[in-house]
């Protein structure tokens, strides 16, 4: 049962990483992530890493446009206006931190699209991470995010669903992927991560909401 009376001064961070889920962040994890923060009496502030974008993808035939985008102000889009650079955020400031997926989060956030295991993060969502976990927060990933925090903080379980090409780079970080299946989560307690496996399966938005409903309440038992 929801006790929205005890969340009710809570708050989250949830990092975007733009607007779409081929070049930025995936709108319906996204949206739903904000909906199941408020549904359990929580509150939150999106934030972005103020970066050029990897590049823009038409979302209809996937070919690469020749423009450019701000990860920051394409993310603007999902919070409505109500956004802060990422360089803003202050761990104490929050109750945990959330990353939705898209493959924003693997080009944007990081390079995991790109270079694999090997890949780099950006200093500011690194920065954010070592932040958060320092402070004993909880930090929530969803669909390809939980190789972010498996790359900054080398350790936890996570989960990524089912598939085991992303599995294997997770154990290659130094993690413990999890295997789950739609609207299922992933707890380690001892290291305050939580994850949720999302559009990784094929997945309906009735699940995504529920795995993201699981985890955001996860994150409020633990934080």
């Amino acid at each position: 049962m929801i006790n929205r009376e005890e969340n009710k001064n809570r708050k989250f961070a949830v990092i975007l990483s733009g607007c779409g889920h081929q070049d930025g962040a995936e709108i319906h994890e996204a949206t739903l992530t904000l909906w199941a923060i408020h549904k359990n009496g929580a509150d939150y502030q999106c934030f972005a890493p103020d970066v050029k974008q990897q590049h823009v993808l038409n979302h209809i035939t996937g070919e690469e446009m020749p423009e450019e985008r701000n990860v920051l102000i394409e993310a603007a889009r999902i919070a409505r206006g109500n956004i802060r650079p990422l360089s803003a955020y202050r761990a104490e400031a929050f109750d945990g931190l959330v990353i939705p997926g898209g493959l924003g989060a693997a080009k944007n956030l990081c390079s995991f699209a790109v270079d694999g295991p090997d890949f780099t993060v950006n200093e500011d969502v690194s920065q954010a991470i070592h932040t958060t976990h320092r402070a004993g927060k909880p930090i929530g990933a969803l669909c390809i995010a939980p190789v972010i925090p498996a790359k900054v903080l080398g350790r936890g379980k996570l989960t990524i669903g089912q598939d085991q090409a992303t599995a294997a780079a997770l154990a290659a970080m130094g993690a413990e992927h999890i295997a789950t299946w739609q609207g299922e989560v992933a707890v380690d307690e001892k290291n305050k991560l939580v994850s949720t496996p999302c559009y990784m399966l094929d997945s309906r938005v009735d699940q995504i909401g529920k795995g993201i409903d699981n985890l955001i309440g996860a994150m409020l038992r633990l934080s």
